[in-house]
């Protein structure tokens, strides 16, 4: 047994030069949002969830991307409404939300 039963990492890498990066999507704002969210469902700690920022994670022509582990689900979301699903259905209840789903081809 894990230390949490979930973790879910937001990329919030920040390229230069104009490069598509997930923090020109919000991501900042989405990772925050995230992590009230599950706060005020009861969701965080030792052996439920954790809510963590990330550097790239390569998969930059998806962005915003977060993943969750240890299902190694991939998300792509577009506003706080994706996020709030992902809380609600994925680090709550188990469910992987299928229509937010990062398709495995798309790199970086």
């Amino acid at each position: 047994m894990s230390y949490y039963a979930r973790h879910i990492f937001f990329c919030l890498n920040e390229r230069e030069g104009g490069e598509a990066c997930c923090a020109q999507h919000g991501a900042q704002a989405a990772f925050e949002h995230c992590k009230t969210r599950a706060k005020a469902e009861g969701l965080l700690g030792p052996g439920r969830v954790r809510v963590n920022r990330a550097g790239c994670l390569d998969r930059c022509a998806g962005g915003p991307v977060a993943v969750v582990y240890p299902e190694a689900v991939w998300y792509h979301y577009v506003d706080l409404d994706d996020i709030d699903e992902i809380v609600e259905s994925h680090l709550k209840h188990g469910r992987v939300v299928e229509r937010l789903l990062l398709p495995p081809d798309v790199g970086r």
